[in-house]
């Protein structure tokens, strides 16, 4: 686009222009999905630009995204666990084996545990 222009020449036209270029120095840059999990940049070019008051990054590097599934499945098991408890008023650890023992069917847990607690 610029081919034969001077890289000082463009700056100087930019800083005319009201734009301002600056390098951030980042190891990694690590960005927060709404709908959950991350974006991860590695070795991440940074480039801040401030325009019109504005300020906007540009970044580039070794993109790497990791999803809270893994999370959100420890999370799943301790509220399963959580509510085999209260439905069956047995200690934690009890209602943990009896899950797995069920293969993680809660309704199957809870009434394995009420037979066991009747007898």
């Amino acid at each position: 686009m610029f081919g034969s222009i001077d890289p000082k020449k463009i700056q100087s036209m930019m800083k005319q222009m009201g734009i301002a270029q600056e390098e951030v120095a980042a190891d990694k840059v690590i960005i927060e999905k709404s709908e959950g999990g991350r974006i991860i940049i590695n070795n991440p070019q940074v480039l801040k630009v401030k325009m019109q008051g504005n300020e906007n990054f540009q970044i580039s590097g070794e993109v790497t995204e990791e999803s809270d599934e893994e999370e959100s499945e420890e999370d799943k098991l301790e509220e399963d666990i959580k509510t085999i408890v209260e439905q069956t008023q047995v200690d934690k650890e009890i209602a943990a084996i009896e899950l797995e023992k069920c293969q993680g069917d809660i309704a199957q847990a809870i009434i394995n545990l009420s037979k066991n607690k009747k007898k």
